[in-house]
């Protein structure tokens, strides 16, 4: 029954006071019901939620279907499905001993036979292939109920770490597939449960049969919201409770600085991607100098891009991985900025004049090409560059394409100077320097930060061949080739940020940028 204001003011007192206690009670039980409610924003709809796709955000899959082994910080490895493991015969065997006590939300039994039908649905595939223990798969078995034994035709580099991925090694229920073989549903063991998904939002429940420890809050709201401004809007208006990830809903430190001084919490995690910049001396013949590549790096100013683009949050870059990723190698110092030897480099490699150096009357241009839809900021760090090496004599020519044209570009060379950013965490070092330095890996996404055939591409063979405790001093030699012959210019290691209300008590930053950071988490009311 409703009642008009003249209604209203005509009931008795009893019925008044009736009216009031439902009232109070209503405001209660809305207050536990959005407590018990963590509000995330994503930049578009999760998509495709199959493991064995690749069109998700990485970050909802995370949510609901678990690996064998997780990545852990500084890459430690992990116990999740499998509690223990054993590699033996040359790093080419795996023994896995699969949790016991685990259910698929769906009441499935999480066991032998189901990891096989997992893994089976991926590994041997040539779809799979850029991963090495799918590449060099041979056979399946299942010894027991919960014990499988994996076997190889060559040692896996970095087995467990490629089996941490989000996709496609992560497990979902085999009643979540059709007779056909096709997707139907995302079932996995995670502590969250699909609810309900469209292009608004995707909504989740805790799974209370749930194996590992429960988030103390009951339902995960990821809500679409593509527009950066309108994400900082709804946080400020307390639409949302949390907000960031270079995947999920990237923050940019301009935002985090308003929101901090607004009095929201924003948390600066390192991180373990690296912007770098790289040289193109198939189109640029003043590149294939060396001195010319090594004026270029010590004219930028990295900390001032630190600054322009970052607040200051960015650590400048010496290496092409930071110390946050494992077999990252020996730490350099990053390059300070000096005109002086800068412009001494060009001079002894014969390039002379002002404002803008020549050398056999052909003037010293490059042109950068930057698409900050693909890499954010790119267009700000370009202009800081571009200035910088004005002063050293180089005419840099800034070139802004959209995330598509930046891919067919870099694919096809069209640039002199490009941006890439590396894998990071779980899939480096060996994802960007297979992926991105390999010349003959294929890689039709974002083409190659730096190849050599005759001189590189044996050193990068030889690390990914090594095993034990060859595999740090193997692939020290690839870093020490990039460094010597200043084949690229690592600029900065990119935070990672997020932001998020008063609400969300205990949040810590994810170990990769591929994770969603529910854990931990406890909702004030």
């Amino acid at each position: 029954m409703s009642l008009d204001r003249r209604s209203f003011l005509q009931v008795s007192t009893a019925a008044v006071g009736l009216v009031m206690a439902e009232a109070a009670f209503a405001r209660i039980a809305y207050a536990e019901g959005a407590a018990g409610t963590l509000r995330v924003a994503i930049a578009k709809p999760a998509g495709n939620l199959d493991p064995q796709s690749h069109f998700a955000i990485w970050a909802i899959q995370d949510l609901m279907f678990e690996p064998l082994v997780k990545y852990g910080k500084g890459g430690q490895i992990e116990p999740c499905l499998a509690s223990d493991w054993k590699i033996e015969d040359g790093e080419k065997t795996l023994h896995l001993t699969l949790r016991q006590g685990v259910t698929f939300q769906d009441g499935t039994v999480f066991d032998a036979a189901s990891c096989k039908w997992n893994l089976e649905r991926w590994m041997g595939k040539e779809q799979f292939s850029w991963m090495n223990c799918s590449k060099y798969f041979e056979s399946l078995e299942v010894v027991d109920d919960y014990h499988v034994t994996l076997r190889f035709k060559e040692p896996v580099l970095a087995l467990m770490q490629e089996l941490s991925y989000t996709r496609p090694p992560r497990f979902l229920s085999p009643k979540s597939v059709g007779a056909d073989g096709k997707f139907g549903e995302p079932v996995g063991t995670g502590p969250w449960r699909q609810v309900s998904a469209d292009d608004t939002q995707s909504v989740f429940e805790r799974y209370d049969g749930y194996w590992g420890d429960k988030p103390s809050y009951e339902r995960l709201e990821a809500k679409v919201i593509p527009d950066a401004r309108s994400r900082v809007a709804a946080l400020r208006a307390g639409e949302i409770d949390l907000i960031g990830g270079f995947w999920i809903a990237p923050l940019t430190s301009e935002e985090a600085k308003q929101l901090e001084a607004a009095g929201f919490s924003v948390v600066i995690d390192p991180g373990n991607v690296s912007l770098v910049m790289a040289f193109n001396p198939d189109r640029a013949e003043a590149l294939k100098d060396q001195q010319v590549r090594k004026a270029i790096s010590i004219g930028i100013d990295r900390a001032a891009i630190s600054q322009a683009l970052y607040h200051g949050y960015a650590k400048p870059a010496g290496n092409l991985f930071s110390s946050a990723l494992p077999y990252a190698g020996e730490q350099h110092d990053a390059p300070v900025r000096d005109v002086a030897a800068a412009s001494a480099l060009l001079e002894k490699a014969g390039w002379t004049g002002s404002p803008i150096r020549s050398k056999d009357g052909k003037p010293l241009t490059l042109e950068m090409v930057v698409s900050p839809d693909a890499v954010p900021g790119s267009r700000v760090i370009a202009e800081v560059i571009q200035s910088e090496m004005k002063e050293i004599g180089i005419d840099l020519v800034v070139r802004s394409v959209d995330h598509a044209s930046k891919h067919t570009d870099m694919l096809e060379k069209k640039y002199d100077l490009g941006f890439f950013l590396t894998y990071g965490a779980p899939y480096d070092p060996f994802g960007t320097v297979v992926g991105l330095c390999l010349s003959t890996f294929k890689n039709d996404v974002e083409g190659k930060l730096v190849t050599d055939a005759a001189n590189l591409d044996p050193l990068i063979n030889a690390a990914t061949a090594a095993t034990g405790d060859q595999i740090e001093p193997t692939i020290q030699k690839v870093y020490d080739w990039l460094y010597d012959n200043d084949a690229i210019a690592p600029l900065v290691y990119v935070p990672s940020i997020w932001a998020h209300s008063k609400r969300v008590e205990g949040f810590t930053s994810p170990v990769t940028e591929y994770d969603m950071p529910y854990e931990k988490i406890v909702l004030a009311d």
